[in-house]
């Protein structure tokens, strides 16, 4: 257990605090993981309207004219398919096969890019992307200063809509806008989330915190919108098969065995490129699956995959308590054998090898 007292603290850590959040250090910050129970969460954002604090996230500004050869350099997917007001899904590759981090690129304009980052590799994604600079690329890491909201579920529209002049009812998916919210000037709003809800995600300085947060629950009021913790994040992202870093994908783990070919483009060379590419080209040893339990049990991070023979074949690294399905469902790493859809699978639970079957991700079809 982290010491709290080394724990940074959000912008709006009081309030939560105030609201009787459960407080829980993660990623070196004190944070909400839940109010009123993580079920219950789940489904205010999957049937209404929930805000996530985030705040902890990472973000750099990178600028200049070479701000997109250093992007190119560094991430898998291909950033020069971006333009103004654009966001893409990425990941950092590191030289020896892995992932550094995965994050979003936010294309502000020409030559000047946002990069959103996990709470817990700021320090290390910065490090690494400095390391990488070979054209003294101007950067700012904006991370302690900027709070970041995301307000997930199908009425988000409808609650943000009427707080400001951006077209967001209309805001393509992984795109943004920067404009006046809620009376703050300078606001980015994107349309983006962890939760497969659909939804916005608010960044804006850490002073304007408390009026963003106030507005959008007197907004939302006759939507029953709910504040939601991290706890309920993690059971959203996991129903949509979305990989969460530390768990599903590390500094082990290559995109292409993650199921990431899809970030992965081969258009420009980037770092560790040419050992990808043979990957890509001549398979893998491990995929990550998803996979439903058919024996009543629920799979936990770590947990050992077997195959009929008893013969342990992966690990677990993620897994939960569906709230939409009810039933338990999560991702492991499985050789290729047995990452067809429908093969049978057991995951030891303590002393127990408990039945399940590979099904195809998202777990929950829109």
């Amino acid at each position: 257990m982290e010491i709290t007292t080394d724990l940074k603290h959000i912008a709006l850590n009081d309030l939560h605090v105030r609201l009787g959040a459960k407080m829980v250090p993660f990623a070196g910050y004190l944070m909400p993981v839940s109010y009123e129970g993580i079920n219950a969460e789940h489904e205010t954002v999957r049937n209404r309207v929930g805000v996530f604090d985030v705040s902890h996230m990472g973000e750099f500004i990178l600028k200049g004219p070479h701000a997109l050869d250093l992007i190119q350099k560094v991430t898998s997917n291909d950033a020069a398919k971006l333009f103004d007001g654009k966001v893409q899904y990425s990941c950092l590759p590191n030289d020896r096969g892995g992932i550094v981090d995965d994050l979003l690129v936010y294309r502000i304009d020409e030559q000047t890019y946002m990069l959103v980052v996990n709470a817990s590799n700021i320090e290390k994604d910065w490090n690494w992307i400095r390391k990488q600079d070979e054209w003294n690329v101007e950067m700012h890491n904006i991370s302690d200063k900027t709070s970041l909201l995301a307000v997930q579920g199908p009425l988000a529209a409808d609650v943000l809509q009427p707080l400001t002049n951006m077209d967001l009812r209309n805001m393509e998916y992984y795109s943004f806008a920067k404009g006046v919210f809620a009376g703050i000037e300078n606001v980015l709003v994107s349309a983006t989330g962890y939760t497969g809800a659909g939804g916005f995600e608010v960044y804006f300085e850490n002073g304007s915190a408390g009026k963003i947060w106030d507005a959008i629950f007197e907004a939302g009021k006759t939507q029953g919108i709910r504040p939601i913790g991290l706890g309920a994040r993690d059971t959203l992202r996991l129903e949509m098969g979305f990989c969460l870093y530390g768990n599903d994908i590390d500094d082990t783990t290559s995109p292409i065995e993650a199921g990431l070919g899809w970030i992965t483009k081969f258009t420009k060379p980037f770092i560790n490129s040419d050992a990808l590419k043979r990957q890509k080209e001549e398979g893998v040893s491990r995929k990550l699956v998803g996979f439903e339990m058919i024996d009543r049990g629920i799979p936990r991070h770590d947990y050992e995959v077997r195959d009929a023979a008893g013969i342990a074949i992966g690990k677990v690294t993620s897994g939960t308590q569906s709230p939409t399905l009810n039933k338990a469902i999560g991702l492991a790493y499985v050789p290729p054998a047995f990452a067809r859809e429908g093969s049978e699978i057991f995951i030891q639970v303590r002393d127990k090898a408990l039945r399940a079957k590979v099904v195809k991700i998202p777990f929950i079809k829109k």
